[in-house]
């Protein structure tokens, strides 16, 4: 079965840090594109960043509005992509979610919150 599974969302004040990660079983992370979303209240939900593996090494894509401040990575051991968030805004508040295109399989989402 595949799945994924989200974790290290809490509560943050403007300008900290937070690494969220995302587990996946029943399939390797490393052999397929994938996404961090996020859905802020009232609003659609986002593109963050895109990985994907290519025969040259990881290609990343982010989203304009988190360039510079966020980074992502990936244990191939643990099987468990990360998203490194620096320079954290009231803005990047949001539920984070990890996708896996392939399989059409979402996580259940970790709740950030960015507030003094």
């Amino acid at each position: 079965q595949v799945q994924l599974v989200e974790s290290g969302g809490t509560l943050v004040q403007p300008g900290g840090s937070l690494r969220l990660s995302c587990a996946a079983s029943g399939f390797t992370l490393n052999l397929y594109p994938i996404g961090w979303y996020r859905q802020a209240p009232g609003k659609e939900r986002e593109l963050v960043v895109i990985m994907s593996p290519t025969r040259y090494g990881d290609n990343t894509n982010f989203a304009d509005s988190v360039k510079g401040r966020f980074t992502v990575s990936r244990d191939n051991e643990k099987n468990i992509l990360y998203l490194q968030m620096n320079s954290l805004k009231p803005e990047d508040t949001a539920v984070y979610y990890c996708n896996a295109a392939r399989f059409d399989l979402w996580g259940q989402g970790t709740q950030v919150t960015v507030s003094s």
